[in-house]
């Protein structure tokens, strides 16, 4: 029983594979698929996760940090948002800034994440990511208030990779900050809001060009595109064709994909239709998915006796 029986329902129980490495696959599917749905909530994020598990991962690379260490703190970067199922639709999806009462309760989302794992076979694999990516070396961050180097790189490595995400992501009450202008706001603030050796590597890699095919990007070569009604992203997965039907999350708007004139990029040209609420529901990325546990699983897990 393979990692397609877990999303195609083949399999009696999701962790039932007497393998260990199917068994660790299909935990950490299961963990990227929730985290997947809950990102779909927000219709403004699309790919998020992917782009701050693809800036952590080469920020890591980067950095000189162990492959194995890489891999796990690539999949802190996954699942870094996990606790936002506890945030309200109404604060999740608010067109405008958030109030402070707001921004106070979007600040528990870390913890409520951390609880989501308490007892998960991989829970410490990913916990620190998870519960301490707002942390700051300044001390200012939350949830704990922790400075430093006492912050764990994974933390600090997810931390700016989600940082710099947010600000080069458009936001229905702002306009995404191009590359350049992002990289300049890491480094003012080197030391305080960004650890600085990894920083000064992250102004390296944008420096030379390798972050900019994820910016504004859902998956590899899949560039994010903006629903002509709302605003808010569309996110097209690389197994989806010429013809097929696309609706926005937010508004329901339809599409329809068609292939570029001078590209090989799939253009969301509208339709006119509106979504059901069958099209309206959020699906996780399994083929992105797939590819993430293959690609990272093993190196993750390249030491770790069996669960």
């Amino acid at each position: 029983m393979g990692l397609m029986d877990f999303f195609t329902g083949r399999a009696p129980a999701p962790f039932a594979s007497p393998d260990p490495a199917i068994a660790r696959e299909q935990m950490l599917a299961s963990l990227l698929v929730m985290a997947w749905v809950v990102e779909a909530r927000d219709p403004y994020t699309g790919g998020h996760l992917w782009r701050v598990s693809r800036y952590a991962a080469l920020l890591c690379e980067r950095s000189g940090i162990a492959m194995q260490q890489c891999a796990r703190i690539a999949i802190g970067g996954f699942l870094h948002d996990l606790g936002k199922v506890g945030i309200p639709d109404a604060i999740l999806r608010k067109a405008d800034k958030l109030t402070d009462a707001e921004y106070a309760v979007i600040k528990t989302h870390p913890e409520v994440g951390a609880r989501m794992l308490a007892g998960h076979p991989l829970a410490e694999l990913v916990r620190d990511a998870v519960l301490l990516h707002h942390e700051t070396p300044d001390g200012r961050g939350y949830p704990g208030g922790m400075a430093g180097t006492d912050i764990p790189v994974s933390a600090r490595v997810v931390g700016l990779s989600d940082a710099f995400d947010a600000m080069t992501s458009t936001r229905p009450y702002r306009v995404g900050m191009p590359v350049g202008q992002a990289l300049e706001v890491i480094e003012s603030q080197l030391g305080r809001q960004f650890d600085d050796t990894l920083g000064r590597h992250f102004l390296a890699l944008g420096q030379e060009g390798l972050l900019d095919h994820i910016a504004g990007h859902s998956d590899d070569g899949i560039p994010l595109q903006r629903c002509l009604m709302c605003d808010s992203t569309l996110v097209i997965r690389r197994e989806q064709r010429a013809g097929d039907a696309l609706f926005c999350r937010n508004c329901g708007g339809g599409y329809r994909l068609e292939s570029g004139h001078e590209d090989e990029v799939l253009k969301a040209v509208p339709t006119g239709a509106l979504g059901s609420a069958a099209d309206l529901q959020p699906v996780a990325d399994t083929e992105l998915i797939q590819r993430f546990v293959r690609d990272t699983v093993r190196e993750a897990f390249a030491t770790t006796p069996a669960v």
